[in-house]
């Protein structure tokens, strides 16, 4: 893999943001000190006076970005993912979801990408706390290209959502053609009969490895990217369960209040199957490099192939 095929979803955001930025004249990107660390320098190059930088206050932030939605404008709201679903919870539930504001709040260093500033800056947490906050949809993109993609296809859509990224270069695992919409599924391998992992984030690029691990050992699975977490796509949630009988998620999250949990939710009222989440196993992240803390904490690609064979044999035990 050359470095071609690696990029970051925060560079890829602030590529995209810039050709929103050329579309429409009414986009607006605040930052809290942080513009070139969420990838808002090529439209603050381009449109300085339409990138606002509040500095080190990310409650001052989100209020003033739902000032400036309130006002007819399209509002990006960047800045660390644990500050923008901890530090303005209450800003992002009252003065933007509440009213159902066009504020897309971005979150960078999503899950363990905080890695050597350790749990401050890490945000485990986040998608649990933004899920069950009423008219914010929660995204959570895969790579570089999809990144881009959905940050244009957000542009579109008249309310407020909270969009995860994360910091390093991941691995590329769609191409151009990929397509999104919100509160949709993407099946990325729709021929296993074994099992179904639905994932997110950097742990795609890991499911696709553990596919092959697993096709190894004789199993196929169903692999489903599911994006948008918030709203969930409950139809394909249970077309899969229904076609293979059993499920892993796999989030770089708490397994408290994220994909898993949201997944569960539906599988437990409308298709119950035998069911696994691969996340990080409710505790705080210490300091390090990203994929070795990734593989610390549960989310390895071992880690999704003995959940999976784990959870194909609970399927035989329950037949």
């Amino acid at each position: 893999m050359t470095i071609l095929d690696k990029l970051s979803t925060r560079d890829a955001f602030g590529e995209a943001l810039l050709r929103v930025a050329d579309a429409r004249q009414n986009v607006l990107a605040f930052a809290a000190d942080t513009a070139k660390s969420m990838g808002l320098g090529p439209m603050a190059a381009k449109y300085p006076d339409r990138v606002i930088d509040v500095g080190i206050a990310e409650t001052n932030m989100m209020t003033a970005a739902a000032g400036a939605a309130s006002v007819g404008n399209l509002v990006f709201a960047a800045t660390y993912s644990v500050f923008s679903s901890m530090r303005t919870a209450e800003e992002v539930r009252t003065f933007i979801a509440y009213p159902n504001l066009n504020v897309k709040v971005v979150g960078g260093m999503g899950g363990l990408a905080g890695t050597y500033e350790g749990v401050t800056h890490q945000a485990t947490e986040d998608i649990g706390m933004m899920r069950c906050i009423p008219n914010l949809a929660v995204v959570v993109p895969a790579d570089a290209s999809s990144t881009e993609v959905i940050t244009e296809k957000l542009a579109e859509f008249p309310g407020p959502v909270y969009l995860r990224l994360g910091r390093y270069a991941v691995p590329k695992v769609f191409d151009d053609n990929y397509k999104f919409v919100l509160g949709k599924a993407n099946v990325i391998k729709d021929s296993g009969s074994d099992a179904t992992i639905i994932c997110n984030g950097v742990m795609v690029g890991r499911a696709l490895q553990a596919e092959k691990l697993i096709a190894e050992k004789g199993y196929s699975v169903r692999i489903v990217e599911m994006a948008t977490v918030k709203p969930i796509d409950k139809e394909e949630i249970v077309k899969s369960a229904m076609l293979t009988g059993c499920v892993v998620t796999a989030e770089e999250h708490n397994v408290i209040g994220g994909l898993g949990a949201a997944v569960a939710e539906v599988i437990a009222t409308l298709c119950p199957v035998p069911m696994k989440i691969v996340g990080i196993n409710d505790t705080f992240g210490e300091s390090g490099h990203h994929e070795e803390l990734l593989d610390k904490y549960g989310l390895s690609v071992g880690d999704i192939v003995e959940n999976v064979l784990e959870v194909i044999k609970s399927k035989k035990c329950t037949k």
